[in-house]
């Protein structure tokens, strides 16, 4: 508990104070990038990992949110405006995107969000009126509160960062929260849950309007930062990315989608500046994961650690029973 502990200040003490060590705008405006795409991965992880149910439609609930505020501050609303309706429509969205998916399970339930998502991308594609089709939406300012403006780079990490461990807190409780384990009885046991009286479909429902939150909240941090929406965002490659996060860092683990949000943004940002093929890079890495730790790096880490442990313990153990031995 305490190497945890220390662990967990050291993480928050490096974050609190990255635009101070880290050099150049850039990194900076990367740290943002990791932080808003692990709320999307830690919205998802909620599906993938609690519920068993993986997704491949989430982009188009976070474009559905992304052009919404768009559309709104085109329209002339305020940014709190904006974004308060942004969340009403998002969630009414994700409402009618589970209780369309949840008419099925496992291959059916990937099937039905992919087709919706695909479907979600289609009209951004084509509805020219309201999208602007591929010239996009664009947004020219940015909000400003409590007289912050986020157009500055390090004032918009730290509401980014802000907004973050909100998430992860509200992750937190509710995973650990009576809701939270009969979601996980429902990804075991389900036939059992419903035997004992829970309402397995409700449950299921409830976490996807939780998972559509979180995603709803990455996608307004998106939209500010990038002050730009094309249909690209809607697409499948940003539904399997973001399931890329999910399951190389870990489903079903708090840190895990954070350390995949680190690894694909870093991979996809960074070492793409260097490396032409970085899209191999990244499926060679993706594939080394699943061989060699197939339940993701955080539990894998954790997995091998206690093992290298263990031995210590026992080549230990074994010395100083030599020693002891008289001759």
């Amino acid at each position: 508990m305490t190497v945890r502990l220390l662990a967990l200040g050291t993480a928050l003490i490096a974050l609190a104070t990255l635009p101070y060590w880290m050099t150049g705008i850039y990194y900076i405006n990367v740290s943002s990038q990791i932080l808003f795409y692990a709320i999307f991965a830690l919205g998802l992880n909620v599906l993938v990992g609690y519920a068993g149910l993986v997704s491949l439609g989430h982009a188009g609930l976070f474009g559905v949110t992304a052009y919404a505020t768009g559309y709104m501050l085109q329209l002339g609303f305020g940014h709190p405006a904006a974004i308060l309706i942004a969340l009403v429509i998002s969630m009414l969205a994700m409402a009618i995107y589970a209780a369309l998916s949840l008419r099925s399970t496992g291959i059916g339930f990937i099937m039905i969000t992919l087709a919706l998502g695909e479907i979600l991308w289609g009209l951004a594609y084509r509805w020219i009126s309201l999208t602007g089709g591929d010239n996009g939406l664009s947004l020219k300012t940015r909000p400003a509160p409590f007289g912050y403006s986020l157009a500055d780079v390090n004032t918009f990490y730290y509401a980014t960062l802000i907004v973050f461990l909100l998430s992860l807190a509200a992750v937190t409780v509710f995973v650990r929260s009576p809701l939270g384990a009969a979601l996980m009885g429902t990804r075991d046991q389900p036939r059992r849950m419903n035997a004992l009286g829970y309402h397995v479909w409700a449950i299921r429902f409830f976490a996807c309007l939780f998972s559509g939150l979180l995603t709803s909240v990455s996608a307004i941090l998106f939209v500010y930062y990038t002050q730009f929406i094309s249909p690209q965002t809607l697409a499948l490659t940003s539904s399997a990315e973001v399931l890329l996060m999910v399951i190389s860092g870990g489903a079903g683990t708090l840190l895990g989608p954070i350390v995949g949000a680190t690894l694909v943004v870093v991979v996809k940002t960074v070492v793409s500046g260097f490396i032409e093929r970085w899209n191999f890079l990244l499926g060679a890495i993706f594939v080394a994961i699943v061989i060699l730790m197939p339940e993701g790096l955080v539990p894998g880490s954790a997995r091998l650690w206690r093992l290298a442990w263990s031995k210590r313990g026992r080549g230990t153990g074994a010395v100083t029973s030599s020693v002891g031995v008289k001759p």
